[in-house]
């Protein structure tokens, strides 16, 4: 649904919705301070005060390009979570000491969450917003809370450090749950936060209600489960330009090194989740594949009881965007898992749609990781095309060490023989 720029001013906010911009040149056909009362027209964080002399915010707006190489803000439609990174973005501050203060209204807005001091009530909501790329158009991806209750609370504002042109800083890396509003969210609650803040609660969604009741444990995230269909060759291959030019570098890299994606293929899928482990490649097979073997470890995290450790098998396929995984490269991967519990495909191009079809209809154990997923993977840990050939180079020292440390003693083993 697509609301035009001359109805913002009496639009309610519904999730996934699509805000017009003007026809005029400059912040003149800026959405978000004609849609949202009091809201400014510029920033990504966006604060707005109560009118009551409290001092304190009555809702921030969170706008995310969602594509900016070093804060790659994201939303996980199928838990709700969404990540979002502080304002301190660029060195030459500290980690509160920024314009806007958005990192010291996230450090406040948590202590408060965390709080047992009945202080929840003083949180704001979070409208996000993302931008569509089409001129000053904007979606509305829905009111969000602080915190998930599968998240613990040393994980929802996390500061780290990162490096840019030689220079250390920290940034805060916050979680927030989009709120699953069934119904337009009413313009009244809006009003009714800046002006009579003490009686907002009558015009907010349920869903607000119970999170200012609850905290953390009253959370009801928006799930939007994936339907189980074959995604197409572009949305197996889609990223943005700079997520691109990494997939084309990984691809040249090995170009005349076909064995050696399969290292790369691992860092990536433990790069993708830490609780993949101690995955050793195999020898080279006959038919000129390898595997990299290892296993997914569910566990409490506690020394009482040992983890579940389920076996897995990689295989990589470091194929151009024009050579897709067929029916051959997987039944292969799929008849090496027949003893283990499930198989791991990475490519830097898609899977066909005929071989996808069967992983699907056959309920086989397979996780597809193509090249979307890889950029995806490499972004979330802040490895740009920039960085490539240094990441791709210290695989490449760390696989020849490996392997010189297993020859040595397979040479020594033997001699004792």
């Amino acid at each position: 649904m697509n609301i035009s720029f001359d109805k913002l001013q009496n639009a309610d906010l519904v999730v996934d919705t699509i805000y017009e911009g003007g026809s005029v040149s400059g912040k003149g056909s800026e959405v978000l301070s004609k849609l949202l009362p009091g809201c400014s027209n510029s920033g990504g964080f966006r604060k707005v005060m109560r009118k009551d002399g409290s001092g304190l915010p009555a809702y921030v707006v969170l706008y995310t390009s969602m594509a900016e190489l070093a804060w790659p803000d994201y939303l996980d439609e199928e838990t709700g979570i969404f990540r979002y990174y502080g304002d301190n973005r660029n060195p030459g501050r500290n980690l509160l000491d920024t314009p806007r203060k958005g990192n010291q209204l996230l450090e406040f807005v948590y202590d408060c969450l965390n709080s047992k001091d009945g202080s929840i009530k003083d949180i704001p909501p979070f409208f996000v917003f993302k931008k569509t790329g089409r001129g000053w158009d904007v979606q509305f991806l829905g009111l969000a809370a602080p915190g998930n209750p599968k998240l613990s609370p040393d994980k929802d504002l996390v500061a780290f450090w990162r490096t840019m042109d030689e220079s250390r800083f920290q940034n805060y890396e916050a979680y927030f749950t989009i709120l699953d509003t069934m119904l337009p969210i009413d313009r009244r609650w809006l009003e009714s936060l800046i002006y009579d803040h003490d009686n907002n609660l009558q015009y907010a969604p349920s869903v607000w209600r119970q999170f200012i009741s609850k905290g953390r444990n009253g959370i009801i995230p928006l799930i939007a489960k994936k339907l189980p269909k074959v995604p197409d060759k572009y949305t197996q291959l889609q990223s943005d330009n700079d997520g691109m030019i990494a997939l084309e570098m990984i691809r040249n890299h090995y170009k005349d090194n076909a064995y050696g994606f399969e290292r790369c293929a691992q860092d990536i899928v433990e790069k993708m989740d830490d609780h993949f482990q101690d995955f050793n490649l195999t020898r080279p097979w006959r038919d000129g594949g390898r595997d990299a073997l290892g296993y997914y470890s569910i566990g409490s995290g506690s020394k009482a009881n040992f983890p579940l450790k389920i076996d897995c098998a990689i295989e990589a396929k470091c194929y151009s965007k024009n050579n897709s995984v067929g029916v051959r490269e997987m039944s292969r991967l799929i008849s090496r898992i027949r003893y283990r519990q499930f198989g791991i495909m990475v490519t830097t191009s898609y899977v066909h749609k005929q071989a996808y079809e069967e992983v699907i209809e056959d309920q086989h154990p397979i996780l597809i990781i193509s090249a979307s997923d890889i950029a995806r993977i490499l972004r979330q840990n802040s490895i740009m095309s920039s960085d490539v050939e240094e990441w791709l180079t210290a695989l490449d020292d760390e696989d020849r060490m490996t392997r010189r440390i297993k020859s040595y003693y397979d040479a020594l083993t033997h001699q004792n023989e």
